[in-house]
């Protein structure tokens, strides 16, 4: 499973599941651009351990609500390192609200960033790779709630339920070019987004009551499939959601 020769993108790579991918896919001997939103501790570490690993690493720092940054951070990467082949969307965000109390400004920071700003980026990635005649690789890292409900989530769930729709549309689209796209899943995974849930004994227990393989899940679980998609091996898989949650979405079951 080598990426040798191949340059990454991971979104949001400065913590939890991104910082496991960057990190698996320079294992498998990835160059790497590590993007956040804010370059700190935990960024810095990211593109530490990919160095240690004799590979290239390049740190951009932007949002992804922001066009601008979103250009500006495919044009930045292929200039440091040459080219881009692999297009991880990892970042994204969650607000809780009732429904009823969701305003404008909630709805925006959310689908700006888990769906404006995936859209966006791997429309500037796609037309790198077209500019080149190269083919390539977008994975998103999509949720069980693009299919799971989750209430008092409801602008999360609307982002992830659109990326498994943009999924398949652009799996259809970029086939001809060579361009796989496909969508990872996960459910409970011990992430920094889930920090409330991590400090809540209580919630834990409930949780795991419904995850068949009765454990939560790792950043590592996820990184592992993210750089099978990645790689040549995967090279005829496009258009599908792979699902990475213990068993979790399809667990329901009578008392």
């Amino acid at each position: 499973m080598t990426l040798e020769g191949k340059v990454a993108l991971v979104t949001g790579s400065g913590q939890g599941i991104g910082q496991a991918i960057a990190v698996r896919m320079a294992q498998e001997g990835a160059d790497v651009i590590v993007d956040d939103r804010n370059i700190g501790e935990s960024a810095e570490e990211t593109a530490a351990a990919i160095r240690k690993l004799g590979r290239r690493v390049y740190i951009f720092q932007g949002d992804l609500a922001k066009m601008d940054d979103n250009r500006r951070m495919i044009a930045e990467g292929v200039t440091e390192l040459g080219k881009i082949d692999i297009l991880v969307n990892n970042a994204g965000v969650e607000k809780r609200a009732d429904f009823w109390a969701i305003t404008e400004q909630d709805f925006d920071f959310v689908l700006n960033i888990n769906l404006k700003g995936t859209f966006f980026a791997t429309q500037d990635f796609v037309k790198h790779l077209l500019d080149t005649k190269r083919p390539g690789r977008v994975i998103n890292i999509s949720s069980v709630h693009e299919e799971l409900p989750f209430p008092h989530f409801a602008t999360y769930c609307a982002s992830k339920g659109a990326l498994k729709m943009l999924c398949r549309d652009l799996a259809v689209e970029l086939g001809p070019f060579g361009v796989t796209v496909n969508n990872i899943a996960p459910g409970a995974i011990e992430t920094p987004i889930n920090r409330n849930l991590l400090g809540n004994p209580g919630l834990v227990q409930a949780l795991l009551g419904h995850i068949p393989l009765g454990r939560l899940g790792k950043p590592d679980d996820v990184a592992s499939l993210a750089t099978f998609l990645a790689s040549d091996e995967a090279g005829y898989v496009t258009g599908s959601t792979f699902f990475v949650d213990g068993g979790l979405l399809w667990s329901y079951h009578e008392q």
